[in-house]
């Protein structure tokens, strides 16, 4: 079984021919309205998969989040920890997508924000029985890190993925166990800044403890990094359509491979195949892939 604690917005998905500088304004070609979140997507993805995952969350007493508790549900994700803020409206992505399926985010967190440790001792007894609980860092830092705490003190596989990128405390990065983090966020993480060699900065992150660094490289794949090895993870080509998602569909089905006993190399090459089938569809938990299409695309 699988934990994931983190995040549930609405996004609000622009499609534009091209993304606005500072200052820009460009006509948009149409809108609509998808399920996300970076810890909804994550559970989304790994339900998909044919994993057995529990969501811990917040969502608002409103129109999206009720939207959102539907798509969850309707994906098979375990509702028991998600809950129903009166305080606070359900978050919100604005997201812009351009011609070549690349993408620009703003979020407004909402109920995320309230997320707090009270939410994950509701959850705690969850967490113990899990091999692998998941976290993001679009919800308040210090319950991220006391759920990393309480998985890590049980036994738990402590699985981070630092997005939206921002530094964190020695004492957070030494509870986790594998890292998943794109170029930006490594570069922020492992203080190098950019333009960041990926496997030099994982390398920088290893020290603090952290088993494996696992490194996204968008359209060039992604690279492992434990203390012996480096493993390139190569892309599967495709067309893109909407990039949105593209990293949650890669953690999440990365966690059901280790909740499937897969060393963290096999875990990324699955993890890939299902992220290069995520960015075919637009969206993000509309176009996370199920288990047989990702086994179909690794099988060539």
């Amino acid at each position: 079984m699988i934990t994931v604690v983190g995040s549930a917005n609405m996004d609000l998905i622009a499609r534009v021919p091209l993304l606005p500088a500072p200052g820009e304004t460009v006509l948009g070609t149409s809108l609509r309205r998808a399920a996300g979140g970076k810890g909804a997507n994550q559970a989304v993805a790994i339900a998909r998969a044919a994993g057995h995952v529990v969501l811990v969350c917040r969502l608002g007493k409103d129109a999206p989040g009720a939207e959102l508790r539907e798509s969850l549900q309707r994906a098979g994700v375990i509702m028991d920890y998600v809950t129903d803020d009166p305080e606070s409206p359900t978050g919100t992505a604005l997201i812009s997508v351009d011609e070549n399926g690349e993408n620009s985010i703003v979020v407004i967190p909402g109920a995320n924000a309230r997320m707090s440790p009270a939410d994950v001792d509701r959850a705690n007894d969850t967490i113990r029985r899990s091999t692998v609980l998941v976290a993001q860092l679009e919800i308040p830092p210090a319950t991220v890190q006391y759920a990393v705490q309480v998985a890590r003190a049980a036994g738990t596989l402590t699985v981070l993925n630092p997005a939206p990128a921002r530094t964190l405390e020695p004492t957070m990065l030494q509870l986790v166990d594998v890292l998943v983090a794109n170029e930006h966020e490594v570069s922020v993480l492992s203080g190098m800044g950019s333009p960041v060699d990926p496997a030099s900065a994982a390398h920088l992150l290893l020290d603090y403890g952290i088993t494996s660094v696992v490194v996204t490289l968008g359209s060039r794949g992604a690279v492992v990094v434990t203390e012996h090895e480096e493993t390139d993870i190569p892309a599967f080509p495709v067309e893109a359509v909407d990039s949105t998602g593209a990293g949650d569909a890669f953690v999440g089905n990365l966690a059901r491979s280790l909740d499937a006993k897969q060393s963290v190399v096999q875990a990324a090459r699955f993890a890939a195949a299902a992220a290069a089938l995520s960015v075919q569809e637009e969206g993000a938990q509309p176009s996370m892939p199920t288990l047989e299409q990702t086994e179909r695309l690794l099988a060539g």
